[in-house]
């Protein structure tokens, strides 16, 4: 007869000190959303005349921090067409921000229905819920004030993004390895641009200042709920989520950061440029790689690096060295193509 061994006496309480730790931090986290959020329509002065989206505006000029802004492609048209193109992304990287939020604050719903009272988890959830919903109006009124009508996400997310949600509930480990798979990448644009000095236009710079507030407790909490739900999971569904990871990383990256098509036909931008920029290129790889620093370490400490895994991730692109603590900055400039 198999028998089935039980925890013991000190396995039960560790278990209920970590317990407890994960709950004092997300009343520390719901704190924070209380005492220190955001509100779109009060901490961006709209119109404000610096805010205006006026013609021949240099400030929407991509810098080279950015993929596009960085190619020889680009930095080679006129200036006109540097702003037409610039303010493009700008928009569509908004439209797809808010997209991912949208699937956020469904999967968030379908996660938080089935919590029990008085859980701490219940109420940072809903905190977030309604951070991400300003950001939906912050995203779209960016979007509303360039005047250019993007589509956002590629058209297969399209279709699919009503029904991303529902994995929530069913795989709730899986489904926050995706919210982590769109938030880590624009969390390290971001942070990317408000690290330098560039002339941004202010609007840019108003909301990923926002972003990047909230965004730290989002991730946060993404971080550990993983942290506390993976090793809970027996040693064949670890092997499994090993596997999984990622390619939720890879696959939902690609989907969140490379334009969709309307963007190469708008600007007649020839295909030899779109794969040097994803990912074909030295730097588009580094740039690739680097994103996911944070999540290398995550999965180190979670235990979903064993060998098949990291061979996985090299075949993916997306190997090499975990970060040391979160959001460490890259140790070197990446080299930009001249």
């Amino acid at each position: 007869m198999t028998t089935v061994e039980k925890p013991s006496a000190s396995d039960s309480a560790a278990a209920l000190d970590a317990h407890a730790e994960y709950d004092e931090l997300l009343n520390r986290l719901s704190d924070g959303s209380l005492h220190r959020s955001f509100s779109p329509y009060k901490d961006i002065d709209w119109d404000s005349p610096e805010f205006a989206v006026v013609e021949n505006d240099h400030r929407w000029i991509l810098p080279l921090i950015d993929p596009v802004g960085a190619h020889p492609w680009y930095r080679a048209l006129p200036e006109d067409k540097k702003i037409a193109v610039g303010m493009y992304r700008q928009a569509n990287v908004a439209k797809v921000g808010l997209q991912f939020e949208q699937i956020l604050i469904g999967g968030f719903m379908q996660h938080i229905s089935r919590l029990p009272n008085n859980s701490a988890e219940f109420r940072y959830c809903t905190h977030e819920v309604i951070e991400e919903c300003n950001h939906t109006l912050m995203f779209q009124e960016l979007v509303n004030r360039t005047g250019v009508n993007v589509r956002g996400l590629r058209p297969i997310l399209r279709v699919l993004a009503p029904f991303i949600p529902l994995a929530a509930r069913p795989l709730p480990s899986v489904f926050f390895m995706g919210v982590l798979a769109g938030e880590e990448p624009i969390d390290h644009i971001q942070k990317s641009y408000l690290r330098t000095d560039g002339d941004y236009h202010p609007t840019l710079k108003g909301v990923m200042r926002i972003h990047v507030a909230e965004e730290a407790r989002h991730i946060s909490f993404a971080h550990e709920f993983l942290r506390q739900r993976v090793p809970q999971h027996g040693p064949f569904a670890r092997f499994v989520l090993s596997l999984v990871y990622p390619i939720v990383l890879r696959v939902l990256c690609n989907a969140i950061v490379v334009p969709p098509p309307e963007f190469w036909d708008e600007f007649d931008i020839p295909r030899s440029v779109k794969k040097d920029l994803f990912w074909n290129s030295k730097e588009s790889r580094a740039t690739l790689r680097s994103y996911f620093g944070d999540l290398r370490m995550l999965g180190e400490d979670i235990g979903l690096m064993n060998p098949v895994a990291k061979l996985l991730w090299r075949l993916l692109k997306i190997d090499g060295r975990a970060s040391r603590f979160r959001s460490e900055p890259e140790r070197e400039p990446m080299k930009l193509a001249s």
